[in-house]
């Protein structure tokens, strides 16, 4: 099994920037993908980005040249950096893991581990 504990949010002004974390623990051999998804209140869950093992990432339009997200594979740990920080962003951060796949998935039914969130909250 595998756990994953997400942790570093919080509430920032517009503008601010904010690093959450994700740490993976159990059975973390080999984790093909590590992501982020959010959800707003009343809203889908909706990718934000997402990094294999071969370093590939991939963004969500809307985050794209905001956020930035990296691994540290030794660490088991998946980072997301935001910047420029707007009220839109504010919602609940889950992080995504799975264990095999191919491409860069961004489909939410490839992730089959997911943390508990992380709540963003973002002031206008």
């Amino acid at each position: 099994q595998v756990q994953l504990v997400e942790s570093g949010g919080g509430l920032v002004q517009a503008g601010g920037s904010l690093r959450i974390s994700c740490a993976a623990s159990g059975r973390t051999f080999n984790m093909y993908a590590m992501g982020w998804f959010r959800q707003a209140p009343g809203k889908e869950r909706e990718f934000v980005a997402t990094t294999t093992t071969s370093s590939s990432t991939t963004y969500a339009d809307s985050v794209k040249g905001r956020f930035t997200i990296s691994r540290d594979s030794a660490k088991n740990t998946v980072y997301l950096q935001m910047d420029s920080l707007k009220p839109e962003d504010t919602a609940v951060y889950y992080c995504a893991a799975s264990g095999s796949g191919s491409g860069i998935p961004t489909w939410r039914y490839s992730y089959p581990y997911w943390g508990q969130g992380t709540q963003v909250t973002v002031s206008s």
